[in-house]
């Protein structure tokens, strides 16, 4: 059921790669929800996917960026403001890599220049963007700005590796940089802790469908999908949530703060007994 939340709204959405990306729902949703907005992927990403049926779908059109780019981030703002007639209301940022994870490299014996690729594309690349929105005065007063995060930013999770200090960077990223846009624009900035989520990325760490049954057994309301995160995005770039910013917004079923669930304890249980 679509509630209109959006209409009139202008916007651009990251990381939109295949209809299992996050980005992908949020599109879908910000459409049916009255939005007009400009997608957008690294050159190399939308080869791999399939954007072009999304912006057909949505009535949108595909600008490539890569988002270490900052002539191609200014590129994508200017362009997106001429297609869509004025400011913009929101922005997705929905993108993170980590090369050290993609090659099986581990935490403790890190290639530095992998790293340095990551944290450019997982973080770094949410400063460029927010800069150049600054800068630009290229954001609607109340507009709101969301990127993804995992609460490996606050807790260790081996197999995720340098991605976990990516997103510690990048949630550090949006606390700052939200003071100076609600200061001069009343715009919002928020980062949304995703339950494990079975993405292009999400799928690329180690032991990802184990992890991801572990978390949903933690989880009271079992894990979040993409599609409710989608259906969480929707609320933050809407008028509803205008005085939410510079949070870290944890939606992942009550994981993140479940110590143990029972039906973990259940297992170790099970397991006990049949020794």
């Amino acid at each position: 059921m679509a509630y209109n939340l959006l209409k009139g709204k202008r916007g651009i959405i990251f990381g939109a790669l295949d209809e299992n990306s996050i980005a992908w729902k949020v599109a879908e949703k910000a459409y049916e929800e009255g939005a007009r907005f400009v997608l957008t992927n690294a050159p190399v990403a939308m080869r791999m996917g399939e954007i072009n049926k999304l912006a057909e779908k949505t009535g949108s059109e595909v600008i490539p960026a890569d988002a270490t780019s900052l002539e191609d981030l200014e590129n994508l703002i200017d362009k997106s403001m001429e297609i869509l007639g004025g400011k913009l209301d929101f922005v997705l940022h929905s993108i993170g890599m980590s090369v050290n994870v993609r090659k099986n490299r581990p935490y403790t014996d890190l290639r530095y220049d992998w790293l340095t690729k990551g944290w450019d594309v997982s973080a770094v690349s949410f400063h460029k963007l927010m800069q150049l929105l600054y800068n630009k005065e290229a954001m609607n007063e109340w507009g709101s700005i969301v990127a993804y995060t995992y609460i490996a930013a606050q807790r260790v999770f081996p197999d995720y590796n340098d991605m976990a200090d990516n997103k510690a960077y990048l949630e550090s990223i949006a606390r700052n940089f939200g003071y100076w846009f609600g200061k001069k624009f009343k715009v919002r900035v928020n980062t949304i802790s995703q339950s494990p989520t079975p993405t292009t990325a999400g799928k690329g760490v180690k032991s990802f469908e184990i992890f991801l049954d572990y978390a949903d057994k933690m989880s009271p309301l079992g894990n979040a999908t993409a599609e409710d995160c989608a259906d969480y995005t929707i609320t933050l770039f809407s008028d509803l949530t205008r005085k939410v910013t510079m949070q870290n917004l944890y939606h992942d079923g009550g994981f993140s703060t479940t110590g143990v669930s029972q039906d973990i304890m259940e297992i170790f249980t099970k397991q006990s007994e049949e020794k």
